[in-house]
């Protein structure tokens, strides 16, 4: 199943600041979708793709780089080159909110099979997942989620900032 939200963000000019996809997804399909659709995906100062509560999935990153000017850079480049559509940036989760990959992975395993074994289907499979991995996480899992979103924010506005910068230099 291949979410609307990968289509638009082909077509739509936008940058999206994600911890990485969510580890519940299959994540090399995701980003194989995101590299036919055309959606460049930056890993912000990580080699490693991360993984939602995760800060390493095991899969490369497609583009590194290490500072919100040179993603600043990335974007007005595209945009010279009139390259439309969306960018993603993988923002890895701050490590001391992380849930390892292992850890969280047989939470994700364990879900998934109390989902199947209960029937639930469509549309109801995510919030039915990710209510059980809160509660087997005891709660972790929505503090990490907390403290990713605000580092999300605060990486976007950075990003967001140095492409203002870079649009006054290039306005003399």
């Amino acid at each position: 199943d291949i979410s609307a939200d990968l289509t638009e963000l082909a077509r739509t000019d936008v940058v999206v600041v994600a911890a990485g996809a969510k580890a519940l997804l299959d994540l090399p399909k995701t980003l194989e979708m995101l590299e036919t659709l055309g959606v460049p995906v930056v890993c912000y100062g990580t080699d490693e793709f991360p993984a939602f509560w995760s800060r390493r999935s095991g899969l490369p990153s497609p583009i590194r780089l290490d500072t919100p000017s040179a993603i600043a850079g990335f974007l007005w480049a595209r945009a010279a080159l009139g390259l439309g559509g969306g960018t993603l940036v993988a923002n890895p989760v701050p490590a001391a909110d992380e849930i390892p990959a292992a850890d969280i992975a047989t939470h994700i395993e364990a879900a998934h099979r109390d989902a199947v074994a209960a029937g639930i289907t469509g549309k109801a499979v995510t919030p039915t997942l990710l209510d059980a991995i809160l509660k087997r996480t005891g709660g972790r899992s929505l503090t990490t989620n907390v403290a990713l979103i605000k580092n999300n924010a605060r990486l976007a506005a950075e990003i967001a900032m140095a492409i203002d910068a870079g649009r006054t230099v290039q306005d003399g």
